[in-house]
Parts: structure tokens; C-alpha cells; sequence
């Protein structure tokens, strides 16, 4: 596989690479692990040489920077522009001492969306993002608002990015009933060591159709090989930041290195291939503060996990989530030992011990 076998997003008619890049490490500004524009560029050039067309960032990384560092290299490179999917998000108040200077409420996602757009040197975006839940909007305001930018040809399809699934729904719902701009794909953190997504918001994505966009799929880079137990990182200018992985994520790091050590490939590599694996549209973004970083990391497009070793993976980094019945008992409960759909249910054992039904 490579950046130019695309996939469809959700359900629409955006195609999009099955890795895309992240931007929230461009720029060198304080508060952040980045980069400086010029390595930038040369990210930049290398995705999209290698077929990638699905670039994202968002109005506050590097305090704007980011989205200047793009917008500055499209319009040095105007013939690439069109052909980019350009992603970024809205929420953050940039503004200190501005109540509507962030948030989801239609004056702020217009004025905010503005700004994007001048430092993106765009007169679009092609898929905008709502950062963060609004809990002081309703969320009608904020779905009619961004059905409207659609409408008007600002925007051309929108995204959650770290909302909960029940708001989710509602947005979705609400959106589908009134005939607005629906929801195409879920931005969310998701990897081998941070599997929560898995109880409700990625069930929700599989129902609806929604693509599932991981951020931090090296989580934070413990995944990414550099990581061994008691042995002192070097390379990693956000271990300040997040500081090192707990003795359980050691037990998930070293199976993945083993499995990498099989596959004569990079740690890297097989975490990002167990979340294409996962079901459903999913296409990781991958962070890269230096260039080696993404050539790296789309090793991931080059492996394909055995049966058994995404058993593995899926045993050693188990998040113990747990429905409220098990599925086996719920079968039995439904359908009391008859096969539907090809699966035979078992019977409900204090049933079937006894004869007398009253």
C-alpha cells in the first residue's frame, strides 16, 4: 500500500490518503515540540511526493504558526494547493480576554474560520473541525453554522474532533433531521495505548459511517521505538512534556518491538498497521518534527499484521472495557438456542434447568 491508494472518508465523496499528515509540530514557537518552517517544507514536500493528499492542523497549534508555515509553502507552491485535502479545526480562543473569541457559537466559528483561512492563504477548507466540546452552545447553533459556511462555499465537509459520543449522536442527528451538512469523520486519540475510543465513540463511527482520524497513534512516541524499560530517552523533544510510559505500557511497547523484530520492520510500522486494521475507515495522522520521522513512520503502509499478531496486540493492550452482558449471554437471552445470522446462541442455563413455564 502507499499514500496514493486512497480511501473514501465516512460517507461522502472525499478521498483522502490512508495516512495523513499533522501539523501541529510545525513551527518552533514556545509551548511546543516543533520544527522550524524550513524542515516543515521539507515534510511537507516529501508527503506530498509520496502521493499523500490529506494535510491537517488546527487555528491554535504553535500559536498560529502552523497554519502560517502552510499557507506560506501552498503559496509558493500554488499548483499543489487544489489538490491537497486541507484540514483544520476551530474552538481555541485566541484571544485573551474575548469571551467570543473561541468556542462554537456561530460569531465565533465565522470569525475564527476568517482568520484560518488568512493564514492559510485560502479562500476555503476543505474539512473544518470542531476542536472540543462547546458546553455553553447548543449544538444546534453550531451544526446550522457550519451547514450554512457549506453552503456559502467556505467549508466542505466537517468533523468532530474529541467530543463525546453522545453529542456526537445528537450533532448527527439533529443535522440529518433538518437537512444540514452531516458529520463525515471523528478525530480522536487512539492507539495501543489509549483504547477508550473503543467503548462508545468507535462503535458510533462504525454505525454511522464515520471515519475514525487518530491523533497520537505512537502516543506521544512511546510507540515508536525509542522507548525501552529503564533506559533513559534522548531523542525525544516531547519527553519534557509527557513525560515517560508506566510499567502496564511497557508490557504493550515490548510486544509491539518483538512483532517488529519479526517483521524485520519498526515499532512504528506495526502500531500504525493495528490501527488500520481496526475496523472501519481509520486513517492515522502521523506527527513528524523531522523528516526522517515520516519516512519512518509510512513504513506502517508496508506490513500487514498477521491473525495472530493482531490477537497478540489486542490481548497485551486489552483496555478492559466490558459490556454491561456478555455477548454470548445476551444471545442466549435473545434467542434461547436458535442460530440467527449464522451463529448459533446457547440457552440461558436457569432456563433450560427446569421444564415448568407459568
Amino acid at each position: 500500500m502507499s499514500l496514493d491508494h486512497y480511501v473514501t472518508l465516512g460517507r461522502s465523496g472525499l478521498r483522502v490518503s490512508p495516512f495523513a499528515l499533522g501539523a501541529m509540530t510545525f513551527g518552533e514557537d514556545a509551548g511546543g515540540a516543533g520544527c522550524s518552517p524550513d524542515e516543515a517544507s521539507a515534510i511537507i514536500s516529501s508527503y506530498l511526493d509520496h502521493g499523500g493528499n490529506f494535510i491537517d492542523t488546527a487555528n491554535f497549534y504553535t500559536n498560529g504558526h502552523s497554519e502560517k508555515i502552510l499557507g506560506d509553502y501552498f503559496a509558493a507552491h500554488p499548483n499543489r494547493r487544489d489538490r491537497v485535502i486541507l484540514a483544520t479545526k476551530f474552538f481555541t480562543n485566541m484571544f485573551p480576554g474575548d469571551p467570543n473569541g473561541g468556542g462554537a457559537g456561530r460569531r465565533s466559528i465565522i470569525a475564527q474560520l476568517e482568520e484560518s483561512m488568512r493564514r492559510l492563504r485560502t479562500d476555503h477548507i476543505d474539512l473544518y473541525w470542531l476542536h472540543n466540546w462547546d458546553r455553553h452552545t447548543p449544538i444546534e447553533e453550531t451544526m446550522r453554522t457550519l451547514d450554512d459556511l457549506v453552503r456559502a462555499g467556505k467549508i466542505r465537509y466537517v468533523g468532530f474532533s474529541n467530543i463525546p459520543a453522545w453529542v456526537t449522536a445528537q450533532a448527527q442527528t439533529r443535522a440529518l433531521l433538518q437537512g444540514w451538512t452531516p458529520l463525515v469523520a471523528l478525530q480522536i486519540g487512539y492507539s495501543l495505548l489509549n483504547r477508550g475510543v473503543e467503548a462508545e465513540v468507535a462503535p458510533l463511527a462504525l454505525d454511522q459511517g464515520l471515519a475514525l482520524v487518530p491523533w497520537s497513534p505512537l502516543q506521544n512516541g512511546f510507540l515508536s521505538g525509542k522507548y525501552r524499560r529503564g533506559a533513559q530517552v534522548h531523542d525525544s523533544a516531547r519527553a519534557a512534556f509527557v513525560g515517560g510510559p508506566t510499567e502496564d505500557e511497557f508490557d504493550v511497547i515490548e510486544a509491539v518491538g518483538e512483532i517488529a523484530d519479526q517483521l524485520g520492520t519498526t515499532s512504528a510500522a506495526v502500531a500504525l498497521a493495528w490501527l488500520r486494521a481496526r475496523p472501519g475507515t481509520v486513517v492515522p495522522i502521523l506527527g513528524a518534527r523531522r523528516l526522517d520521522h515520516l519516512q519512518t513512520n509510512l513504513a506502517g503502509l508496508d506490513i500487514e499484521l498477521a491473525q495472530a499478531q493482531l490477537q497478540r496486540l489486542d490481548a497485551v493492550s486489552d483496555p478492559g472495557l466490558r459490556p454491561a452482558v456478555e455477548p454470548d449471554l445476551l444471545a442466549a437471552l435473545q434467542f434461547a438456542g436458535a442460530t440467527v445470522d449464522g451463529h448459533r446462541s446457547g440457552e440461558y442455563p436457569p432456563l433450560s434447568a427446569g421444564t415448568a413455564r407459568y
